[in-house]
C-alpha cells in the first residue's frame, strides 16, 4: 500500500504562499514554521506560480484526463458521428460472426 498524504486546507496553503511571495522567507523557514515538508511547499507555490488560487485546490480523486486529452468525435457534426458509428457497428458485427464461425469449425473437429 502507498503511502498515505496528509492533505492541508486551502487556507493554510494560502498562509504558505502569502509568507514567500509577500514577506519573501525562503521554503524552507516557512516549512519549519509551519511543520510542512518544503517539498510540499514548493510544490504548492509552482502550482499557484501556474494556475493561480485554483492550483491550490485539491486534486485528488479528480481525474484531469477529460481536461487534457481530446475527446474522439467532440470536432464532428451529427451526420460524420452516425457515419462513424455505423461503419464501426458492421466491423463489430463482422468480427463477432468471424469468431462464431471459428468455434463453430473447433467442435466440428
Amino acid at each position: 500500500m502507498g503511502k498515505i498524504r496528509k492533505t492541508y486546507s486551502k487556507e493554510t496553503k494560502l498562509k504558505a504562499i502569502d509568507l514567500y511571495f509577500e514577506k519573501d522567507m525562503g521554503i524552507r523557514t516557512i516549512a519549519k514554521e509551519l511543520e510542512i515538508g518544503y517539498t510540499t511547499i514548493q510544490r504548492w507555490i509552482t502550482h499557484y506560480k501556474r494556475e493561480g488560487i485554483q492550483g491550490l485546490e485539491e486534486k485528488r480523486g479528480k481525474s484531469d484526463i477529460l481536461f487534457r486529452r481530446k475527446v474522439k468525435g467532440d470536432d464532428e457534426n451529427d451526420t460524420e458521428k452516425i457515419n462513424r458509428l455505423e461503419a464501426e457497428n458492421a466491423y463489430l458485427k463482422k468480427l463477432l460472426a468471424a469468431k462464431r464461425r471459428m468455434i463453430q469449425e473447433k467442435k466440428n473437429q
